[in-house]
């Protein structure tokens, strides 16, 4: 511009791939021009290059009041008298004001229009223009002479790639806050810093409500967005055939192509191959990397929205046989296989089972599986190798898909001929370790065992067969109150020393140790000393570990023998993969320790790495952890979670309703609490599920009753719970039902707490016995024996990561607790002030001007930090809320 003011004229070329901002960058620079500046536009168009001088006539139209006359009416129209009639019009224009000529995208100017303006810029010396024009990569028409002598002239301006800054600026423009670090690089990583892949990616995420966190980073390289896939199949469209053949290749080999096998399948010479990778690389379509990968997923759909569904398909089986003949790895060849209908290659089979066994040893049980349903269809209906691979897909979808693993047993069964195969099909349905089975695996179970009979050569393994099946059966009717009891006879039966020999036997015994563990039948020592048999003869590796150790695992752990758990993880903690197993029995070992922290770590990571072999478990325990230790934010995402992940069982119905009892204390509501607790007795006692250790409904009841203030009940209650107690023999059962019953009144007192304290120093569990120890030294009043309590009773609750017992514990002794927690903030300050007043939840969020979720969330820090159990204690009224936190 300020050449042109000079009266020396200028042309700048802008140049760069598809989607970089050419456009968007030469509309800027019109937009706000300088007063003494005259700017004209134009804009080309693929469908108007037949339309003869149409940019000329964009540009110079308005010089004239009537427009340019009809230029395609002279009668040599690009003659040489036409082309400096329209030179000298722009001329005599630009003497009285510079002028600004704009040309967006060159490469569609029609041939007269172009053959102007490079006559133009070859006689422009001594004009006040500045000819500013956009050209995209990796065009054909961008190869024409006329537009090279038009880049011969030009000053070249290349539009880079956006920064990631500029990627930020971009993300806060369209979603309108600041994007997390991870979301924006996500961002700038897949669209390579495109501004068109960009803001289609971004107006997806807004129309969607998605926001720039974390949480959105995967669904950044997902969204394919659908006017962007149109666009790049126009812009594919107008290459010439070797580079769309060169895109289809690529499109069809994934990302699994390489430069060799892409031209292969391209059918180019290299000539043509790099000719075309060229034209690929500079319409920007393309990741900056050797190896021909597409910049992004939308690349690919455009690719493949411009061919049939049929040459889609034929595509990637060429890509795919190509990849088996150079020797690829199998999964490489069954990603390209998975997205055809049938090959009709006598490879393929082959192909996708080694995949899919390849891909279950790295643990990809999803990818395995996704492999073997595709090779279903290669097989014919009937054949013989379809039962196989059901039972192979099956293994495979065991851990992730259990109901998809159920239905594909009961397929292959039907195909089976041998009633032994049939069993062993049948064993991989998973069972539903802490709750009933389906009514049709259970239908299977017995239809398959009746026909069954361990007979034959191989009668070793029949009889191993036979044996599980029966584990199966016993183990599916334990919400029966009559199956409970027969399996709970059928292990007195097989006496003191039950066969355990082999994993069969093992998983009997299992089976049969849950039924008595669930109604309490046989004493805790019992229990633990035939689990810990079987633990003792059950190999570290074991191939049928999936019944057997859950199982006996929560057996230790309500007998309180969790030593023998202790000692099975020395020998698995060193794992080569991480195993949800591992954790999850290391949880129970530290929550039957009362060490809460670590209890919670563990049990966070058995839930990340859980199958279905421990989801139900790892559940239950993080159920149980967070009650132990009034974890509010746990406790509500918990029970969010079992809404959708956690089966209708007897067990996970149970868990939901003590972790609403315990949200329900937790906010004050203590008679929906109690409400919730008696419900859960009831079922479980209909079912005769006695055990308190597994699911504490009576202790809690008893401490609510009794903050209600009848006494009756609670007393009532405390009797069952202490004989149950007295009859199961676990120490730390035993001595919290001492403990509950002496703080009733007419309990027993002091003696009955010296009692629980006796009891549960042979337990493992600390925490329980500093709760005695606790409860002793308040009751006993001053002197050097209630110091010793306290004291040790501080040291017990720190040790195990309950700092409001610690608290407790100083404030019993008069001693100052150290701080464990930062002071409240201002906000909080405010929320206890406010409950101070006697407000609710909802008036103190109409007083702040916040929602009842940030009051909540202000309420629990205050809990956590002072070290109360709720509302009540924050007003002064501890005693009752002691009580509770001391069940």
């Amino acid at each position: 511009m300020r050449q042109a003011r000079e009266g020396r004229s200028s042309v700048l070329l802008l140049t760069g791939p598809l989607g970089i901002g050419r456009s968007t960058l030469l509309q800027e620079a019109g937009s706000a021009p300088p007063g003494d500046l005259r700017v004209l536009r134009a804009n080309a168009a693929p469908m108007e290059q037949d339309f003869a001088y149409g940019i000329v006539h964009q540009l110079l139209g308005p010089l004239l009041s009537d427009g340019l006359p009809a230029l395609g009416d002279h009668e040599a129209p690009d003659s040489e008298a036409v082309l400096h009639g329209l030179r000298s019009l722009l001329a005599d224009a630009s003497a009285t004001v510079p002028v600004l000529l704009l040309v967006d995208d060159l490469q569609w100017v029609d041939l007269p229009s172009l053959r102007w303006l490079a006559y133009l810029v070859r006689r422009a010396h001594g004009m006040r223009v500045a000819l500013v024009c956009t050209l995209r990569d990796g065009d054909p028409r961008a190869e024409h002479p006329l537009v090279g002598d038009l880049a011969d002239a030009a000053d070249l301006l290349h539009l880079a790639p956006l920064s990631l800054d500029g990627t930020r600026a971009l993300i806060h423009h369209h979603l309108g806050e600041v994007a997390a670090a991870c979301y924006a690089q996500a961002c700038h990583d897949t669209c390579g810093g495109n501004p068109l892949f960009l803001q289609s990616v971004l107006r997806d995420q807004a129309v969607e409500g998605h926001r720039p966190t974390p949480e959105q980073v995967d669904r950044v390289r997902a969204v394919r967005p659908t006017q962007l896939r149109d666009r790049l199949a126009g812009c594919l469209h107008a290459q010439p055939g070797p580079v769309r053949d060169l895109a289809a290749a690529i499109a069809a080999f994934g990302d699994h192509g390489e430069p060799d096998l892409i031209q292969h399948h391209a059918r180019l010479d290299t000539i043509s191959y790099q000719r075309a990778l060229r034209a690929l690389r500079r319409l920007g379509l393309l990741a900056r990397q050797d190896t021909p990968r597409f910049l992004h997923r939308v690349v690919r759909d455009a690719v493949e929205s411009g061919l049939t569904i049929a040459a889609c398909e034929e595509a990637r089986v060429t890509a795919a046989e190509i990849l088996h003949r150079a020797g690829r790895p199998a999964e490489n060849i069954a990603d390209l296989l998975v997205g055809v209908t049938a090959t009709h290659r006598p490879w393929a089979m082959g192909v996708l089972r080694a995949a899919a066994e390849a891909a279950l040893r790295r643990g990809g049980a999803d990818a395995a599986a996704r492999y073997l349903r595709r090779a279903l269809l290669e097989s014919s209906a009937g054949d013989g190798e379809r039962a196989h691979l059901l039972i192979e897909l099956a293994k495979a979808e065991r851990g992730t898909d259990p109901a998809a693993c159920e239905r594909h047993v009961s397929q292959a069964v039907r195909l089976l001929s041998s009633a032994t195969d049939r069993a062993a099909a049948t064993l991989l349905i998973p069972p539903s370790l802490l709750g009933e089975a389906t009514p049709a695996s259970v239908d299977l179970l017995r239809s398959v065992s009746e026909d069954f009979e361990p007979t034959g050569p191989h009668q070793g393994a029949a009889c191993e067969i036979a044996l599980r099946l029966e584990a199966r059966l016993w183990h599916a009717g334990q919400e029966n109150p009559a199956e409970l009891a027969g399996a709970v006879d059928r292990l007195r039966a097989l006496g003191t020393a039950p066969p355990l020999e082999t994993s069969g036997a093992r998983e009997l015994a299992a089976v049969l140790i849950n039924a008595a563990v669930l109604s309490g039948a046989l004493p805790a020592p019992d229990i633990a000393a035939l689990a810990g048999r079987i633990l003792e003869r059950e190999p570290v590796a074991s191939a049928y570990p999936r019944t057997t150790l859950p199982l006996v695992a929560l057996a230790l752990y309500a007998a309180d023998a969790v030593d023998g758990i202790n000692t099975r993880l020395s020998g698995e903690q060193h794992a080569d993969r991480p195993n949800a197993g591992v954790h999850a029995e290391s949880a129970l070992i530290q929550l039957a320790c009362g060490r809460l922290t670590q209890a919670g770590e563990q049990a966070g990571r058995a839930a990340r790495l859980a199958d279905a072999d421990w989801r139900e478990p790892a559940g239950v325990i993080r159920a149980a952890v967070a009650m132990e230790t009034g974890n509010t934010p746990l406790m509500e995402g918990l029970l969010a979670d079992s809404a959708k992940r956690w089966p209708a069982n007897l067990a996970m119905t149970a868990m939901r309703q003590l972790l609403v009892a315990s949200l329900d204390v937790r906010g004050g509501r203590d008679a929906d609490a109690l409400e919730s607790l008696l419900a859960c007795g009831r079922q479980l006692e209909a079912a005769d599920w006695r055990n308190s250790t597994l699911f504490p409904w009576r202790p809690r009841a008893i401490v609510l009753h009794q903050r209600l203030g009848e006494v009756g009940p609670a007393l009532a209650l405390a009797e069952e719970e202490l004989a149950w107690a007295r009859q199961w023999a676990a120490p730390a059962a035993l001595g919290r039902a001492l403990r509950l019953r002496a703080l009733l009144p007419g309990g027993g007192g002091v003696p009955v707490l010296r009692e629980s304290a006796a009891v549960l120093r042979t337990s493992a569990n600390r925490l329980e016995l500093a709760r005695t120890l606790l409860q002793l030294g308040r009751a006993v009043g001053g002197g050097k024996e209630a110091k010793a309590m306290l004291r040790e009773a501080v040291d017990l609750t720190t040790a195990c990561g309950a700092p409001w017992l610690t608290e407790r514990a100083h404030a019993a002794l008069g001693t100052a607790a150290p701080s464990q927690e930062a002071p409240l903030t201002h906000g909080e300050r405010q929320v206890v002030a406010l409950v101070g007043r006697g407000l609710t939840n909802q008036e103190i969020a109409d007083e702040l001007g916040v929602s009842t979720r940030a009051v909540e969330k202000r309420l629990t820090s205050c809990y956590r930090k002072l070290g109360v159990a709720g509302r009540r204690e924050l007003l002064g009224g501890r005693s009752a809320s002691e009580m509770f936190a001391a069940r």
